[in-house]
């Protein structure tokens, strides 16, 4: 792609840095096969390839976004397809990251939709607020319908009350196995386990299952005061300063356990986090004060199947199950991990099947299926269908995002990946297998 950048404008490492991957852009337009957006709306604008345009016009020009510079960029679900696709190797996500922070600085929004995003930014990276929040919502489903009728954010919020419905929050699951300190084990592995702050209210069970499984394996999971939301709610709706403050906790947490503990990796139960978490050490290349411990926590993070797969555990699946497995975008794009949750559950004794148009998203992606529900129900209803249409006994995923969409829209139980190989390896049945 050519630019026409100015010389002063280039003077400024950021904008130099955006700058090259928007010329290694050759338009060729593979990523429009594989958006999702586009293949919903069809339109141009609505395309990675588009989004690209226009930031490089925002970038060149030093305009302030006006509306229709913004709807493009918020269409946008981060789901990386267009860089798994791409043959030139666009690093997309920096430039629309880029655009979402410049549309935070610059454009006003209007009132009803600066008071969403104000909301979910603060309710939903607090376990607390979380928690109560859903617990509200139950008490206000009978009038769903008439919150839907309310002018402008209606739909948004309709669209968090049928994602409540299936998923209530549940009280953590006790500890099946009691974590040693350390230097009473010093010849255990060991490692940290993110706790989080949605998946940790909507489904404890999943860090429980990681727990039994890694314990069988003579891993210990160590104790990370201070570790919270990995900060990608909110990075990806431009509120960096926010995200930054969340990432910096979680490494000062991290590099404490790395030290102290002797934690050889930090584990994931939650793919679109631990998308985030590899990335903290780009994220904060420039802080002087974070950079080098940002860059070792990132290159210690494994997704839970990433991990497990290296362990040797035993399997012996409890029912010969049809599993279709949901390929989280933050799994398959986001960290390129695609074979190992298929195989392990193949190893674990599951017959395993992956839909068409596997590579496109749900429509979760954080915060995007309240904010834009109608496009977010649009491709649930596309991915619903092709896991059906596999006729499984249960759907597997490992993005509690993503489970939680495909469960508002299906019969089928949707489990993670990882409770399906707890109980293949001698833990509980699955509690969403009913």
């Amino acid at each position: 792609m050519q630019t026409h950048f100015a010389p002063e404008q280039l003077a400024d490492p950021q904008t130099r840095a955006l700058e090259k991957i928007l010329r290694s852009c050759v338009h060729c337009g593979f990523c429009t096969a594989t958006c999702p957006t586009y293949v919903v709306s069809g339109d141009e604008r609505d395309s990675p390839r588009g989004r690209i345009y226009l930031i490089q016009d925002l970038l060149e020009s030093g305009r302030a976004p006006t509306g229709d510079d913004v709807w493009p960029i918020d269409h946008c679900l981060s789901c990386n397809a267009c860089m798994t696709t791409c043959p030139s190797g666009v690093e997309y996500r920096r430039l629309v990251d880029h655009a979402r922070a410049l549309i935070e600085k610059r454009y006003e929004r209007p009132l009803h939709d600066r008071l969403m995003r104000a909301a979910l930014a603060h309710v939903l990276p607090s376990r607390v607020l979380f928690a109560l929040g859903l617990k509200l919502g139950a008490l206000a489903r009978p009038v769903a319908p008439l919150i839907a009728a309310l002018p402008r954010v209606g739909p948004q919020l309709a669209a968090m009350l049928a994602l409540a419905a299936k998923r209530k929050p549940r009280p953590s699951a006790p500890r099946q196995v009691e974590i040693s300190a350390i230097q009473h084990a010093p010849a255990r592995r060991c490692v940290a386990l993110l706790t989080g702050c949605a998946q940790a209210v909507l489904a404890p069970e999943i860090n429980a299952a990681t727990e039994r499984l890694l314990t069988r394996a003579g891993i210990a999971v160590a104790p990370a005061p201070g570790e919270g939301c990995c900060g990608s709610l909110v990075h990806h709706m431009g509120r960096e300063r926010e995200a930054l403050k969340q990432m910096r906790a979680n490494v000062d947490a991290w590099a404490r356990a790395i030290d102290e503990e002797g934690v050889e990796a930090i584990v994931v139960t939650t793919s679109g986090c631990g998308a985030t978490i590899k990335d903290y050490g780009a994220l904060l290349a420039d802080d002087p004060a974070y950079a080098a411990k940002a860059a070792r926590v990132a290159a210690l993070t494994r997704d839970v199947t990433e991990y497990v797969a290296d362990l040797g555990l035993a399997f012996a699946a409890p029912k010969p199950l049809v599993v279709a497995y949901h390929a989280a975008c933050t799994l398959q794009h986001g960290q390129t991990i695609v074979e190992p949750p298929k195989a392990l559950l193949s190893r674990a004794g599951f017959a395993v099947r992956t839909p068409a148009e596997s590579h496109l998203c749900c429509g979760s992606a954080g915060t995007y299926n309240i904010l834009h529900p109608e496009t977010a129900a649009a491709l649930r209803a596309r991915k619903v269908d092709n896991l059906e249409r596999l006729k499984p006994d249960v759907i597997a995923a490992g993005n509690i995002g993503c489970l939680t969409q495909i469960a508002s829209a299906t019969a089928v139980p949707v489990v993670h990946t990882v409770e399906l190989l707890d109980w293949a390896s001698g833990g509980p049945a699955p509690a969403g297998l009913g």
